[in-house]
């Protein structure tokens, strides 16, 4: 008795059996993605709760999650740029030089806070602009015109804010963004959104595929994906939940950093994943040649990433801001190179045309947890650089390594 073959269009289903085997499959050819990264995250974590007591309290938790935003949002920035095959060198005093015009706006203009951000955020874009245009368009290597930038930003900064000059950030909604938490009951509230809306993408892409009548992934598969987000997230928000207060003041709650970055996140996955400009980035990432005989524009495409990675850095310079409560000359001089080591820690090919969002986030929660963990064990901060540099040198070679067996 012969067996017929599903139906074209059918949106018939594969086995978990071959999924696994596929997953394997990949990770022998050296697509490992973020597998590297969460694996250190682990060990990382597991080897300073036992050389430190304080690591895993809820207080630290919750510190870990706030320190670890800036260098997210500057990691998510750069992962634009990175899969395209380039850098920018200048994404970090770009956030510095739109935040010290904001303060200025809303300290000296007398501007209302939501005007000024909006100003500063339109400054970041056109930022973007103007190094795409010379990449894209005139052909000056992405490395030599953000390392202008770099140097000539740090100047006008100097020029705004004065030698040594430091504006207090005093608007409180900005200042609540790192240092305050959302209701208990927020968070329970944005957990049940994110497995709702994690559960509708899910349901969407499914039927996606029924209609293009390519082989839907078991929707085991997706159940298996919502209960580890639910248990994750669970024990992160009821940990969350608990009074972390040393003094008489309770202090409970999700970071109200947390929803922000995990929103956008969010967004630019869907851009990436479910796009046209998503699909035609990547495809300019892994060979700009055969992109552009495919018909992609591939100037436009470049631009664009660079005003989507300035945007984003002016984002992560209100992080800082916020956190600190103060912009200064030297605001976001020193962070870039982080954000580099973040994406890449994470699985970002610095070879452009693989990587994720996620995987910059994860990277740049490895590279928070080198930070945090050290610093409780008193060590100086030398030793921080020097290991945060061995793990990027080691993620680097990985990266390599699997480039050239894939």
């Amino acid at each position: 008795m012969s067996v017929e073959a599903p139906a074209i269009g059918s949106g018939h289903e594969g086995t978990i059996q071959q999924q696994i085997s596929d997953y394997f499959s990949r990770v022998r050819n050296g697509d490992m993605g973020a597998l590297p990264a969460i694996a250190g995250f682990i060990v990382l974590s597991t080897l300073f709760s036992f050389l430190n007591k304080y690591f895993l309290t809820t207080l630290n938790f919750a510190n870990l999650l706030t320190q670890a935003g800036t260098l997210m949002m500057l990691a998510t920035a750069l992962v634009f740029v990175i899969l395209i095959a380039e850098i920018d060198l200048s994404a970090g005093v770009t956030s510095g030089l739109c935040m010290a015009s904001y303060v200025l706006l809303v300290n000296k203009a007398h501007l209302y806070w939501v005007v000024a951000l909006l100003a500063a955020l339109a400054m970041g874009l056109v930022i973007g602009g103007f190094i795409g245009f010379f990449v894209a368009k005139v052909g000056v290597p992405s490395f030599v015109v953000t390392l202008g930038l770099f140097l000539g930003f740090q100047g006008l900064q100097l020029v705004l804010l004065g030698d040594g000059g430091v504006y207090r950030v005093e608007t409180p909604e900005v200042l609540a963004i790192m240092n305050k938490n959302m209701p208990v009951w927020a968070g329970w509230a944005m957990l049940v959104v994110i497995l709702a809306v994690s559960f509708g993408t899910g349901m969407f892409d499914r039927s996606r595929r029924v209609a293009a009548g390519v082989t839907n992934r078991p929707i085991g598969l997706l159940f298996a994906k919502l209960a580890v987000m639910a248990g994750i997230g669970g024990i992160c928000v009821a940990v969350l939940s608990v009074n972390r207060s040393v003094s008489v003041k309770q202090i409970s709650g999700v970071p109200i950093v947390v929803p922000i970055t995990l929103t956008i996140l969010w967004i630019g996955t869907q851009v990436l994943d479910r796009t046209r400009y998503g699909r035609h980035l990547y495809a300019v990432g892994g060979n700009p040649e055969a992109a552009r005989r495919a018909g992609i524009k591939v100037a436009q495409i470049r631009i664009i990433a660079f005003m989507t990675c300035s945007l984003l850095s002016v984002v992560s310079g209100l992080f800082d801001a916020s956190r600190i409560g103060d912009v200064e000359a030297g605001s976001g001089k020193t962070i870039v190179l982080s954000g580099v080591a973040a994406a890449v820690v994470g699985g970002v090919s610095l070879f452009g045309g693989r990587g994720r969002l996620s995987n910059a986030a994860i990277g740049a929660l490895v590279i928070a947890v080198i930070d945090n963990g050290l610093g409780l064990l008193g060590l100086p901060a030398g030793l921080n650089y020097l290991v945060t540099g061995g793990v990027l040198i080691l993620a680097a070679t990985v990266d390599a390594v699997s480039r050239r067996r894939s």
